[in-house]
């Protein structure tokens, strides 16, 4: 990448590390975070040896939301002497900003969010896209939108109901109070606790090399369909694994899984 963007990736033994590298800020996300979140993300979904993706950040806290100037320069983005025109541009911003957090979703690999410290407002929108969440006890998540006078508006409302369900995305909407990752646990919020940062970073391992050592051609189609199906009706869902199995079916991975588990031994896949 040309520039700088806080942004760190490594990747070995099938797993990526991505970590949001701005700690003196608490890795609130400025604009080239943004877009380097993305082409990170563009970058390890088209590299097939990556088969697992962990996101989490540097320093005390995993993201304290928006950067406070950046959200100052969307209110300059409308700035039009045409109110329209001013929105339109506002509009076109705001979409490329959900567009950043979606290649989260987007990416064929499944995602783990290691989150400790803070994870405030646009943190919560990229935790909310990934596909595991797991946390420190004494994390604290917030939806703090609502205290900053506006609407959540990348991510977290349309997802995050999927999660925890609608009345509690109402409530911690509402109140902007903090979740700590004990309580996140008791919402489904996060799929597991850790005591510390340390536990939380080996755990996470831990289950990240348990996860690759799977088929990723079995895991790829599993994170399609859940995504697919939360989308779509039962009957369009079908429709969906029934054309990916037609191919998936015949593959090598199957014989492999078959003829391991016969043997006695992990399985190996191509990746």
């Amino acid at each position: 990448m040309s520039e700088p963007t806080n942004i760190v990736v490594e990747t070995a033994d099938g797993v990526a590390q991505v970590r949001l590298d701005r700690p003196e800020a608490a890795n609130a996300l400025n604009a080239p975070m943004w877009s380097g979140l993305r082409d990170a993300m563009r970058e390890l979904d088209a590299d097939p040896s990556v088969r697992i993706v962990v996101i989490s950040g540097n320093g005390r806290h995993f993201c304290s939301g928006i950067d406070v100037a950046m959200l100052g320069g969307l209110q300059e983005t409308a700035a039009d002497p045409s109110p329209g025109h001013g929105a339109e541009k506002l509009r076109r911003r705001i979409l490329d900003l959900q567009d950043c957090l979606t290649a989260v979703e987007r990416c064929r690999t499944p995602v783990i969010a290691a989150v400790h410290g803070v994870c405030l407002g646009a943190g919560l929108d990229l935790v909310a896209a990934c596909d595991l969440r797991y946390a420190t006890a004494d994390a604290s998540f917030v939806l703090k939108e609502v205290d900053m006078g506006l609407a959540a508006d990348v991510g977290v409302l349309q997802r995050l109901p999927r999660i925890v369900g609608e009345g509690v995305t109402r409530e911690l909407a509402y109140t902007c109070r903090p979740v700590s990752g004990t309580e996140a646990a008791a919402l489904r919020l996060v799929n597991g606790v850790y005591d510390d940062a340390a536990a939380l970073t080996d755990g996470v391992a831990a289950l990240a090399a348990e996860l690759a050592a799977k088929s990723p051609l079995a895991m790829r189609g599993t994170k399609y369909a859940i995504t697919y199906a939360r989308d779509h009706t039962v009957a369009d869902s079908l429709d969906q694994i029934a054309t990916w199995n037609s191919g998936a079916l015949i593959s090598a991975d199957l014989q492999e899984a078959v003829t391991a588990y016969r043997e006695k031994r992990p399985g190996v896949y191509r990746d």
